[in-house]
């Protein structure tokens, strides 16, 4: 593999300079370097490998956090960097499949490099000699796209259970396979997985999502077995046939959508999870076609179970409900201005473009063939006349508020928020009704009807 210059900040070139004037060694490792063999940019995500000490590095620098002291790792702030350094260590035992019990700092490079998922995170870099220690043959296998454990896979993945489900976000991100021995261990080691913290099956989730084909970690997911405690929820969508226009069952045509989105996570989950329910709505009509009515509130509730075991902020869960309890949306020509400003004030005009995106991705992974966005321009044209007037389309846009209710003797109460519903719904028909005169006038003759 021909080698380019390893542009490395100068920040971690002092830092290194430094402890090797003390007399200890200093090695690039991890992601920066196999990135550097891939001819990728590298991000400000430097961790360094030594024989000091934490003591010793704590003793060189002045601004250290002793953030995994107790596994030989402290975090040097140097710069705008923050730089994981790590003592030489080997691992022992792995009770809870995701950290070692103890550690054993260890003067060998090569050692410590052995304990380390796959071999193209197995390189060191010396920047003092510019060159590469690769005892596992980490080049070889980045140059044949490879992902391959070091050592025997069974014995890394029970190590750490998190292990498998990076093998298959580095296949999503990076293009690669995993190598047959690899990937045969994974549902071997269904076990260790189900120990990692829903937190951390996240993360690494939301890197398979964003990655450029998403569906090759999706796949991956599937055909391993990770999906049924990551993703259980999805499952039934395999063999669920929809015919009509869909070449695809329900699982490859969700797959398909999230490949046809922007990386935008909540579009992407919301993509990953629209037709979830189809399968538990499916039924068929007196000619025996498929039918699934309803089933974008049945996708709605499988997405909140699954995002909250998950541990997905709030806002995002809600964003990602939303689009799906709309990606239904069905415009014809003949709407009236009155059903384009409902739709726009049932929408949300902040979560428009992503409604319009996820529907064309739906349409996309229906066929398999790219949907053409020229067919929602008479919508979006539509859509832009009536944000131009800027007529009310939500409760705060009215001219009248609660404590003007209150004001003409209506109760404080649940009354109030029929009453301001009922006027936005007249706004909404006919903006002109939408002064403050008009609207205490329409708010007393509905005094009568609730009180």
């Amino acid at each position: 593999m021909r080698l380019r210059k390893f542009r490395i900040p100068h920040e971690i070139l002092f830092l290194i300079e430094k402890i090797e004037k003390s007399g200890k060694k200093a090695y690039i490792v991890g992601g920066a370097v196999r990135d550097y063999l891939l001819g990728r940019s590298i991000a400000n995500d430097f961790d360094i490998a030594t024989d000091a000490s934490p003591q010793e590095i704590i003793r060189l620098f002045n601004r250290v956090v002793p953030t995994g002291i107790k596994h030989g790792t402290v975090t040097v702030l140097i710069g705008e960097h923050s730089v994981e350094v790590t003592t030489f260590r080997v691992d022992k035992g792995y009770s809870d499949s995701r950290r070692p019990d103890t550690v054993e700092f260890t003067p060998n490079l090569i050692e410590d490099l052995s304990r380390r998922d796959f071999t193209m995170n197995s390189i060191a870099y010396d920047a003092s000699e510019a060159n590469l220690i690769d005892p596992f043959n980490g080049q070889s296998d980045i140059a044949r796209k490879i992902i391959r454990t070091v050592g025997n896979p069974l014995e890394r993945f029970s190590e750490d259970g998190l292990r498998p489900l990076r093998a298959v976000r580095f296949a999503s991100q990076l293009g690669f396979s995993i190598h047959e021995d690899t990937l045969a261990a994974i549902p071997v080691c269904m076990e260790a997985f189900k120990k990692v913290s829903w937190e951390r099956i996240r993360d690494e989730l939301i890197k398979i999502l964003l990655s450029p084909v998403p569906s090759v970690g999706l796949r991956l997911l599937e055909s391993t077995r990770l999906m049924e405690h990551a993703l259980p929820e999805l499952l039934p969508g395999r063999n669920c046939l929809q015919k009509g226009m869909h070449v695809y069952d329900v699982l490859d045509h969700s797959f398909l959508t999230v490949d046809s989105c922007k990386p935008d996570l909540e579009l992407r989950l919301a993509a990953l999870f629209h037709d979830a329910g189809k399968p538990f709505v499916k039924s068929s009509d007196e000619y025996g076609i498929p039918t699934f009515y309803n089933h974008d509130k049945k996708s709605t509730e499988l997405a909140v179970q699954a995002l909250r075991r998950l541990k997905f902020p709030n806002d995002c869960i809600d964003t990602v409900c939303h689009l799906i309890a709309l990606h239904m949306f069905h415009y014809e020509d003949n709407w009236t201005d009155a059903a384009v400003r409902r739709f726009i004030a049932k929408a949300g005009e902040q979560y428009l473009e992503r409604l319009f995106l996820l529907r064309l991705a739906d349409g996309s992974a229906t066929t398999g063939i790219p949907a053409d966005p020229r067919s929602l321009v008479p919508f979006r044209k539509r859509i832009d006349a009536i944000l131009a007037e800027q007529s009310a389309l939500q409760l705060k846009d009215l001219k009248i508020s609660g404590n003007d209710l209150i004001d003409i003797g209506i109760p404080k109460g649940p009354v109030i928020g029929r009453i301001l519903n009922e006027l936005l719904e007249t706004v909404l028909d006919d903006p002109a009704q939408n002064n403050r005169e008009t609207l205490v006038k329409i708010a007393m003759g509905l005094k009568s009807k609730y009180l």
